[in-house]
């Protein structure tokens, strides 16, 4: 499991790669925690492309990432899901919550 920021321009990546659960919480905060005080950064993108497993306490976390975002005024946005986790966003409705790319 790996977890990288990259910035460029107004937009912070998060791209995580591997087993996305409970035991990444503290890695994926510790990710997007300095881009949200970062009055530069207008969005968050989640690379999601090189995730093999993803449960129900990562759905938990990128709804807090969404709320932290929303609350002060950045959008956050999941990118290149592998259809394994597309089906698992389409049954948790996140395709009704975050634009999925």
């Amino acid at each position: 499991m790996s977890i990288s920021t990259n910035i460029q321009g107004d937009v912070a990546r998060i791209s995580i790669s591997g087993r996305f659960d409970f035991q990444v919480h503290r890695d994926f905060k510790g990710a997007y925690a300095p881009s949200l005080e970062n009055p530069a950064i207008r969005e968050f993108e989640i690379e999601l492309s090189q995730v093999d497993y993803l449960d129900s306490s990562a759905l938990g976390m990128m709804m807090l990432l969404r709320e932290r975002a929303q609350t002060a005024g950045k959008t956050v946005m999941l990118v290149r899901p592998n259809p394994a986790i597309v089906q698992i966003l389409d049954i948790a409705n996140f395709n009704k919550l975050f634009k999925i790319l």
